[in-house]
């Protein structure tokens, strides 16, 4: 079962990449527990993960004013992971981009 969802890649993510370069984040399913996570990422990347933190953010509402009137709508839960990995190793995420 995958439990990676897709690769974080933001401004803050790429920042904290360049400071500790064996560093990355990932958005996953919000059922996943570490291990399964250090199984998935150990066997698709090729690496050794060292730790992993996890973060569940919920969803919250959101609305704004428009011409059209007051438009309402809500962002969706989700949770991170942000795994580090033995010293030395990297996984190129922009490799399976065509």
């Amino acid at each position: 079962m995958a439990f990676i969802i897709k690769p974080l890649v933001t401004e803050k993510m790429t920042k904290i990449t360049e400071k500790r370069p064996n560093v990355y984040g990932f958005i996953v399913r919000p059922e996943a527990n570490k291990v399964e996570l250090q199984k998935e990422i150990e066997a698709q990347y090729n690496v050794t993960v060292e730790s992993i933190n996890t973060m569940r953010y919920s969803g919250k509402r959101s609305q704004r004013y428009t011409k059209a009137g007051l438009v309402k709508g809500h962002k969706s839960a989700y949770k991170k992971a942000i795994v580090t990995l033995k010293e030395g190793e990297e996984i190129d995420i922009y490799s399976n981009i065509e």
